[in-house]
């Protein structure tokens, strides 16, 4: 599709259903019997996929790689199209999911780096997502990539409200598929894949790489559904597919094989990115056949999204496979491709089969939703609106947000506003741009010249949206 594709011709290319309105509160949603909140408290799992563009599954235009198993998961419920990622980039984006803030008021607001292992660390009193569903009784786990406090410091998993973890604390270290070493909760866990020098950390000596972390923590993740079957409990299941291992060049795309795509007359990195695209499309098809398996389908609500825009990294060239579909941009940018992203929920007998909507959203609404749905409520200082009353199928009684806002420290200080029809986007260099999503979906034409009360607005919501923090102060 064309950058200059209108907003309401892609949603009725792609099916969406009618837009969200209305300003009842969560608490009020229940307007007929099969729209009431559950008297048993739902599992609840979230899978995060790392760098996963707008436009590379099935069910949002897709055309080359297949995702069949997510587009059926889609298919037996509900899918946005006008969710957005708490970032342009992974730390923040992931901060703003587990604190329920956007980047205006978050404590981690980029990607900073602490040697000799992670990333800026959460400070130890933070209220997270997992440590509000502890307290509602929930088992909690965290398999895949953290990026929020490295070993030992205040911002590991289990520091955070984790009863579980297995995966990679640091950023860094998850760009490697064939690492020495995972982490299980704070204990090192050797692997057998080959390092230089020829010994893989507690592992003894390894011969080749054997161990593709992505099978092994979606292992765990069977695992602890199955051993939790019992409820309620919360897997944040954050994948890094698929992300690209900036440190192997002509290798970055890495992944075991390139299964359907060996013989396509593609460039290897586009075979990888494919093939892992399609190694998670069949993860999340395992995800679910083990709920349902386990006669747990209806007592589990099901989330599937990604933590930005696709990446331009290991070689792989986005625009190969139209990954931001109909948008601008790509990870690293505010314009929508780097922060507008896939979101599909399915929960059966509560979420309506087959459904769209294009009820602005975004992930610092996922914390007050949680809490709805685990029969408690959100705590007072977050900048999300529960999500239920859309799920559920009474948008009537859906809050609507005044405005989403964005900040972003790489290359110089930027900002973005999204308010109803209008996106805002200041530039480092103080410029600000203006773009009408409802005619434009593509940003490929700027308006600020044209309409001075939107500028003035949009330059109102800029100011006011965000406190001042040492740790990341606003260039310009």
């Amino acid at each position: 599709m064309s950058r200059g594709l209108s907003r309401r011709g892609f949603l009725t290319s792609v099916g969406a259903g009618a837009a969200a309105a209305g300003l009842a509160g969560c608490a009020r949603f229940t307007s007929r019997p099969e729209a009431t909140a559950p008297a048993k408290k739902p599992n609840i799992i979230f899978i995060l996929a790392d760098d996963l563009g707008y436009g590379e599954l099935g069910c949002y235009g897709q055309k080359l790689i297949t995702t069949p198993y997510i587009d059926r998961m889609a298919a037996e419920g509900m899918r946005f199209t006008d969710h957005y990622a708490g970032s342009t980039v992974c730390a923040p984006s992931r901060c703003s999911l587990m604190t329920g803030l956007h980047t205006g008021h978050t404590y981690i607001r980029g990607n900073k780096e602490v040697q000799p292992m992670g990333q800026w660390p959460l400070p130890p009193d933070t209220e997270t997502l997992p440590r509000m569903l502890k307290r509602a009784g929930y088992t909690t786990a965290l398999i895949g990539k953290w990026g929020l406090g490295g070993p030992g410091s205040t911002g590991t998993p289990d520091n955070q409200g984790f009863d579980y973890f297995f995966g990679y604390l640091c950023q860094r270290h998850a760009h490697n598929y064939y690492p020495e070493f995972l982490f299980r909760n704070d204990e090192r866990v050797g692997l057998k894949n080959k390092v230089p020098g020829g010994r893989a950390d507690g592992a003894g000596v390894a011969s080749e790489k054997v161990e593709y972390s992505y099978d092994l923590m979606e292992a765990e993740a069977l695992r602890f559904i199955t051993e939790n079957k019992a409820g309620p409990f919360f897997l944040y299941f954050a994948v890094t597919l698929p992300h690209a291992n900036n440190e192997a060049g002509r290798d970055g795309m890495e992944v075991p094989d390139y299964e359907i795509y060996t013989q396509r007359d593609w460039p290897q990195m586009e075979k990888g990115r494919a093939a892992m695209i399609r190694r998670l499309d069949r993860g999340v098809g395992r995800l679910l056949r083990r709920v349902r398996n386990l006669g747990i389908d209806e007592d589990t609500i099901v989330f599937f999204s990604s933590d930005n825009g696709p990446h331009r990294e290991g070689g792989s060239d986005p625009n190969f496979f139209n990954s931001s579909g109909p948008l601008r941009g790509v990870k690293r940018d505010l314009y929508e491709g780097g922060i507008r992203v896939p979101l599909i929920a399915r929960w059966p007998g509560r979420i309506e089969a087959g459904t769209a909507t294009h009820h602005v959203s975004a992930f610092w609404d996922f914390l007050p939703t949680c809490a709805v749905l685990a029969g408690g409520e959100a705590p007072q200082n977050n900048d999300g609106l529960c999500m239920v009353p859309t799920l559920l199928g009474v948008p009537h009684k859906q809050k609507q947000h005044e405005y989403l806002y964005w900040e972003f420290h790489e290359r110089g200080s930027a900002q973005a506003v999204r308010f109803g029809r209008w996106k805002a986007i200041r530039l480092p260099d103080g410029k600000l741009e203006l773009y009408d999503l409802e005619a434009d979906l593509g940003e490929t034409t700027d308006l600020a010249a044209d309409h001075p009360q939107e500028v003035a607005k949009a330059r109102e919501y800029l100011a006011q949206a965000r406190t001042e923090s040492e740790f990341w102060p606003l260039d310009g």
